[in-house]
């Protein structure tokens, strides 16, 4: 199946959250990913849960190996001077650079952009630094809970009335910061095809998780009125909201766009033909908000969440079920999609990995290797593709530079 960036290999200084989900992606379109790391500096997201049970090593964390699929790893000692020649030797086979360190990190190593495009002028470099580069804040250091409360998006986050609950997760690590990363590595790919040119790409991710507020910052500029939490109201679509079904903890979601769709909610649940006229234009249900929830929810409490679902849906009104985690995983849509793969893992076992959401015709971007172990591909990378020898290989190994 083609892979469009087979033709693109990565030197990968990204660890934790946002930037190997940027470098995976890359990974899973066929770019050949080198991810460097050691046992004295490893990703910190290999001593994360959940782990194995009565499993602990660094090759054991489930976090890890959901984000580092197709990806090799290759086991250099950057404390070590020793370091220093043979990474320079990666460079010269690799287009792309990619690190989410704070800034000056990269730069004591050498391996800033204008001393690497001296030797490789088509160089996409990408840096991925909490505020930036430049600038009073850029020495300061954080991830996804942090730069989701200092972008704004907690205050707001929550049901009207009550405190703020948060996004749940560690947002801008997942949504925003790797999505608005890869698209900018993509387009500087694309634009190297067609000229030639390399180039820098620095994204900063609080501007990168600010710019998921834009509506907000937007209407405040207008009104100066702060934004309130609207808990799963939508200021365009009602009724929006999350309802209890039959059974324990059941719960269908419904997104009601047009008052066609209005209509058709109304007749699925049964309700009378006047409580419907009552809110036929989207200003009287905005106005009467609270009123049509307890309608509905009083009809979706005794009512089949994965039926009603389907009877919606059927009718054109956006509905699905509120799924838990071990739901995801046999979700009709998902499994048709061939969204999870299981692949076989050295100290998990058979693990089941996340591809693409987007497929193309003639392609396939699922994982066909498992997360590495650490280390797992420093010989073979040191032999073939720097074509360096044993004897040295393993001088070095035992003095704890390729380790």
């Amino acid at each position: 199946m083609r892979r469009d960036l087979s033709d693109v290999r990565v030197l990968d200084f990204c660890w934790v959250g946002a930037g190997s989900l940027v470098t995976q992606m890359l990974a899973l379109h066929g770019a050949d990913v080198i991810k460097i790391e050691s046992h004295r500096r490893p990703d910190n997201l290999r001593l994360s849960p959940p782990s194995r049970p009565g499993v602990t090593s660094l090759d054991s964390s489930g976090y890890f190996a959901s984000r580092n699929a197709n990806k090799k790893s290759f086991a250099l000692n950057m404390s070590d001077e020793r370091s220093r020649p043979i990474l320079r030797d990666l460079l010269e086979q690799c287009s792309v650079v990619t690190s989410n360190f704070r800034p000056g990190v990269m730069e004591r190593w050498g391996l800033d952009y204008d001393s690497l495009k001296e030797k490789r002028p088509d160089l996409i470099y990408l840096s991925m630094p909490m505020q930036g580069e430049e600038g009073p804040f850029r020495e300061y250091v954080g991830f996804g809970s942090t730069i989701s409360a200092l972008a704004g998006l907690v205050a707001p986050s929550g049901l009207p009335g009550r405190r703020p609950v948060g996004t749940g997760t560690n947002y801008p690590d997942h949504v925003p910061n790797p999505g608005h990363a890869l698209v900018a590595l993509l387009a500087a790919i694309y634009y190297r095809r067609r000229t030639g040119q390399g180039g820098r790409v620095e994204l900063s991710q609080l501007e990168s998780t600010v710019n998921m507020m834009g509506p907000s910052l937007l209407a405040y500029s207008v009104t100066g009125e702060e934004p309130v939490t609207e808990g799963n109201r939508s200021l365009e679509r009602c009724p929006q909201g999350v309802f209890r079904c039959e059974g324990s903890d059941e719960w269908l979601a419904i997104s009601v766009g047009t008052d066609e769709q209005w209509h058709r909610t109304g007749a699925v649940l049964g309700l009378s033909e006047g409580d419907v006229e009552r809110s036929a234009t989207f200003a009287l249900r905005r106005a009467h908000e609270d009123e049509i929830e307890t309608l509905i929810e009083a009809v979706t409490k005794d009512r089949d969440a994965r039926e009603l679902m389907a009877q919606l849906q059927r009718e054109g009104v956006p509905a699905s079920v509120v799924n838990t985690a071990a739901d995801v995983f046999s979700d009709g849509v998902i499994v048709d999609r061939r969204f999870w793969r299981t692949l076989p893992h050295e100290v998990l076992g058979e693990f089941r990995v996340a591809s693409p959401p987007f497929t193309w015709s003639g392609g396939d971007a699922g994982p066909t290797s498992s997360a590495p172990l650490l280390g797992e591909h420093t010989h073979e990378l040191w032999t073939q593709l720097l074509n360096r020898p044993e004897e040295q290989f393993e001088h070095l190994q035992a003095e704890g530079v390729l380790w």
